[in-house]
């Protein structure tokens, strides 16, 4: 795919993953549009270093006026579809937002892309949507089998892609990047959770024993495996995005004890979290054949990470307060 496209929307742009997006596509050159909706998972703050240099609009991708007064002024030539629900354990207890936004709001995406003639559309999924494995890998032909409410909605999101595909000739990729790590991420998340919770010296909750598997990847990493795909990828096709960085949770968690100097007491085994999914494994063959490769190692990644949370410590605890009020009197299942 030739460089002339240039312009890019991404929506959720002032989410973790999608910030980091936005910032290296400034770098290369694309003229960036942000759409988000600023939930309690996003924030300005993380674009703050970029503000002067892309258009910021306030909107939810479910509204379907706004989305299409946004494409009709800016006629994007790229859009990355990253505006999401996406914590596990809050679909568990209520899945009524994950099915709004990840399934509706994706179905607003493609129908205001496909009008005004987008020409390429990443969809940006999750690991999750494969289940789980206990043995060998996930390849992009295996079939979906979500475990979760949340892997569910992200799911269906990649079967609607899939049909504009097929239905419309939709040009249309998606992308199903392993668990995320680095700067910036929400403390609902596992790796913010331990940090903080270490750094307060208080117990650090980690399901069963620990023995859960994921494989994990630098946002940075991510970030530039995405653009990746949107200039060299082909239409109609998933691309896995993993780093082969497999690790049992409970061995995070020590890690991270590590680095803070923390006592291996702080950990505290809790109830499982249902239909827990025990094992992810991605095999990457496809995105290493367009030229991609993790850079950051995963010690030296996380170590760097966890400097940034103990630097970052103001944002961090103001998130947390947020968090914790959230969870008290805000998310309610209608």
């Amino acid at each position: 795919m030739r460089r002339k496209i240039c312009k890019i929307l991404i929506t959720g742009g002032a989410g973790f993953i999608a910030s980091e997006i936005a910032r290296q596509a400034i770098e290369e050159g694309y003229r960036v549009i942000v759409v988000d909706k600023l939930t309690y998972a996003g924030d300005f703050a993380r674009l703050n270093d970029i503000s002067g240099e892309l258009k910021f609009y306030k909107a939810d991708i479910c509204n379907k006026n706004q989305i299409n007064s946004i494409f009709k002024k800016e006629n994007p030539d790229i859009v990355l579809n990253l505006a999401a629900e996406t914590h596990v354990d809050r679909s568990i207890l209520c899945s009524l937002d994950f099915l709004e936004t990840n399934i509706r709001g994706t179905q607003v995406m493609l129908e205001a892309s496909k009008k005004y003639g987008v020409k390429r559309y990443i969809q940006v999924s999750t690991d999750e949507v494969y289940g789980d494995i206990t043995k060998g890998q996930f390849f992009e032909s295996t079939p979906i089998a979500p475990s979760s409410p949340y892997s569910a909605s992200k799911a269906s999101a990649d079967l609607f892609v899939r049909s504009y595909i097929r239905t419309y000739g939709f040009p249309a990729i998606i992308v199903r990047p392993s668990n995320n790590y680095g700067p910036w991420q929400y403390p609902e998340k596992f790796i913010p959770v331990i940090i903080y919770k270490a750094l307060k010296g208080e117990k650090v909750p980690v399901y069963a024993k620990g023995q859960n598997i994921r494989e994990w990847l630098h946002v940075t990493d991510c970030a530039s495996a995405i653009l990746k795909v949107v200039k060299s990828g082909r239409d109609g096709e998933v691309y896995n995005v993993g780093s082969g960085n497999e690790r049992e949770n409970i061995a995070i968690v020590n890690k991270i004890l590590g680095i803070l100097g923390k006592p291996q007491t702080l950990v505290q085994f809790v109830k499982d979290r249902p239909g827990h999914d025990l094992r992810y494994s991605l095999n990457c063959r496809k995105m290493r054949e367009l030229g991609w490769e993790p850079r950051i190692d995963f010690d030296t990644g996380l170590k760097s990470t966890v400097i940034w949370y103990k630097e970052n410590l103001d944002w961090l605890e103001g998130k947390v307060r947020y968090l914790r009020n959230y969870w008290r009197k805000v998310y309610k299942c209608q």
